[in-house]
């Protein structure tokens, strides 16, 4: 799904089918299910859409190379993207920053984050602040 608004988005397509999932997950769902219970849905259709995924990836937050702890992201998408799945009704600033010490700490580019609300699916890509590089591929 290339055209002149995706031209300069990172990873278009892929970022295309990972919401287009989403919809689907809470469409098939609904709102008011814990985390894991969205989780396992996704998984359920990534499976389905052969998307490759990893899922609750360990991600060691460093200073000056010495880790000082670790994190887990939610799904690491075809190496590429880090999904992060949130509930309740808005987004949390302390869930963008989450998002973006991942996206630091793992040197990729981008990443999603998805708030399964009671008003319908939100979500925002995040482009990694700190990668010099975050050119489209």
């Amino acid at each position: 799904m290339t055209n002149e608004y995706s031209i300069n988005l990172l990873y278009p397509d892929l970022s295309y089918k990972i919401i287009g999932i989403l919809f689907e997950a809470y469409n098939t769902l609904g709102y008011g299910h814990k985390e894991a219970v969205y989780q396992k849905t996704l998984a359920v259709l990534f499976d389905k859409y052969e998307i490759q995924y990893s899922q609750q990836v360990q991600v060691d937050l460093t200073v000056n190379d010495i880790i000082i702890t670790k994190g887990r992201v939610d799904f690491l998408i075809d190496g590429k993207l880090i999904l992060e799945i949130k509930t309740g009704n808005s987004f949390r600033l302390m869930n963008i920053k989450q998002l973006n010490g991942y996206l630091k700490s793992t040197n990729l580019k981008l990443g999603i984050l998805a708030n399964f609300t009671s008003r319908g699916l939100l979500f925002k890509r995040i482009v990694n602040i700190y990668d010099t590089n975050a050119n489209a591929e």
